[in-house]
C-alpha cells in the first residue's frame, strides 16, 4: 500500500493558500484547504509565521512527505527584483519546513528542487496558473480555463489534453491576454473605468484609491461580507453602506450628493466594464487556439469570481458550454484551485502516477 501526504502552498502578495492532500494507492482520501490574507509588502519576514499557521490548520500533526510551492508574491514591491523575491520566499519556506522535501512549481508545469528554483528564479515566478491548468487538463481535453481570483484573472487554454499557454512570464501573459489584472476584490475601480455615467452626464473619475472591485460586488450582491477577505480602500467596514460611501468618492461625491440608486447604477456600470475586461483577454486567447480544437469548447470557471465574472465573460464571448471547477474536483475548492493543483501535482509525483479521487 502506498500512502502519501503532501502540503501545497500558493504564496501570493495578498493571500497565502494551503492545501493538504492525502492519497492511498493513487486515490485521494482527504483534501483540506485554508487561506489567509497576508499583505507581504507590510511584513515580508512575517511570512514564515503565516506558513506555519496554515500548515497547522490544514495538516495538524501530519508529517508531510513533500511540500509543493508556487508563488506570486515575488512581484510585491517589498522586493526590488523578482530574483530577490523568489529567494526570500523560498528561504522562508525552507525555515518553516526544514525536514521536508520541497518542490517548486515552474512555468512549464514541472516541479523543481529548491536549488534549481533559486538558480532560475524567473522559471518559478508567478507559475500558479500552471497548476490549475495541469489539473484541469487531466479532466477536460479541450477548454479554456478562467480563474478569477481576488486580484487578477488567469486565462489558460487547454488543447488536446495539454496546457497551451503562449506566455510564461507575467509580462508575456499580459501582452497575449492570458493575464488580465482585474479581480473580484482588490482592483482599483479606476483601473476598470476612466469615465462613469452619472446624473444624466458623463464624469471623469478620481485616480485615488477610493473604492475597489470588492465594493462593487458587495453592493450588487455578487459577494458577501465574509467573501470580502482583504482590506477595504479606506480601512473601514465591509458593509453595503460602507461600500456605497466608498464608491461615491470615485466621482468625488458622497452619500449625501448621490442617492443609493445612483451609486448602484455606478456599480452596475463598473461591473459591466469589468466583465468586458475579462472578455477581452478571453477573446484574444481563444482566437489564437480555437483552430486547434475540435468540437464545442468548454469554458471552465474557477476562483472567487467564477460565477459573476468568469462565466459572464465567457457568455459575452459566445461560449455556451460551461464547466464549474467544483463539479470537476470534489471538496468545494474552486476558490483555492491553484494550491489544490500544486498539491495534486506533488502527490502524483510521489505516487508515480496521476492521482484520482473516488466519487
Amino acid at each position: 500500500m502506498t500512502l502519501v501526504a503532501v502540503l501545497g502552498l500558493d504564496i501570493g502578495g495578498a493571500n497565502t493558500k494551503a492545501a493538504f492532500v492525502r492519497t492511498e494507492d493513487g486515490f485521494v482520501k482527504d483534501i483540506r484547504t485554508g487561506s489567509e490574507y497576508f499583505p507581504v509588502w507590510k511584513d515580508p519576514d512575517g511570512l514564515g509565521t503565516v506558513l506555519s499557521g496554515l500548515a497547522a490548520k490544514v495538516g495538524a500533526s501530519v508529517t508531510f512527505d513533500g511540500v509543493g510551492v508556487t508563488m506570486t508574491a515575488e512581484l510585491s514591491d517589498a522586493y526590488q527584483t523578482k530574483r530577490e523575491g523568489v529567494n526570500h520566499i523560498l528561504t522562508q519556506v525552507a525555515r518553516v519546513f526544514p525536514e521536508a522535501a520541497i518542490y517548486v512549481l515552474d512555468v512549464d508545469g514541472g516541479l523543481r528542487s529548491l536549488a534549481e528554483a533559486r538558480a532560475e528564479p524567473l522559471k518559478v515566478a508567478a507559475a500558479n496558473w500552471a497548476a490549475t491548468g495541469w489539473l484541469v487538463s487531466q479532466l477536460v481535453k479541450n477548454c479554456v480555463v478562467l480563474d478569477v481570483g481576488s486580484t487578477s484573472t488567469s486565462i489558460i487554454p487547454i488543447v488536446n489534453g495539454a496546457v497551451s499557454a503562449a506566455g510564461k512570464t507575467d509580462l508575456e501573459k499580459l501582452i497575449n491576454g492570458e493575464l488580465v489584472y482585474s479581480g473580484s476584490l482588490r482592483t482599483n475601480v479606476t483601473a476598470i473605468v476612466k469615465t462613469i455615467p452619472v446624473k444624466g452626464d458623463v464624469s471623469r473619475v478620481s485616480s485615488e484609491l477610493f473604492a475597489t472591485s470588492g465594493d462593487v460586488h458587495l453592493i450588487l450582491g455578487n459577494i458577501s461580507s465574509d467573501d470580502f477577505t482583504v482590506e477595504t480602500a479606506d480601512g473601514k467596514g465591509k458593509t453595503r453602506a460602507a461600500a456605497l460611501a466608498r464608491l461615491a468618492r470615485v466621482v468625488c461625491a458622497d452619500i449625501e450628493m448621490l442617492s443609493e440608486r445612483e451609486i448602484v447604477q455606478i456599480a452596475r456600470y463598473v461591473y459591466e466594464r469589468q466583465i468586458e475586461q475579462v472578455a477581452d483577454g478571453l477573446r484574444q486567447v481563444y482566437e489564437r487556439v480555437k483552430r486547434n480544437m475540435k468540437g464545442e469548447v468548454a469554458a471552465v470557471v474557477t476562483g472567487l469570481g467564477k460565477n459573476f465574472l468568469a462565466k459572464k465573460a465567457a457568455e459575452k464571448v459566445g461560449f455556451t458550454m460551461m464547466m464549474d471547477f467544483d463539479d470537476l474536483v470534489p471538496g468545494n475548492v474552486a476558490k483555492v484551485s491553484t494550491v489544490v493543483g500544486v498539491a495534486f501535482m506533488l502527490a502524483s509525483k510521489l505516487e508515480g502516477r496521476i492521482v484520482e479521487w473516488k466519487r
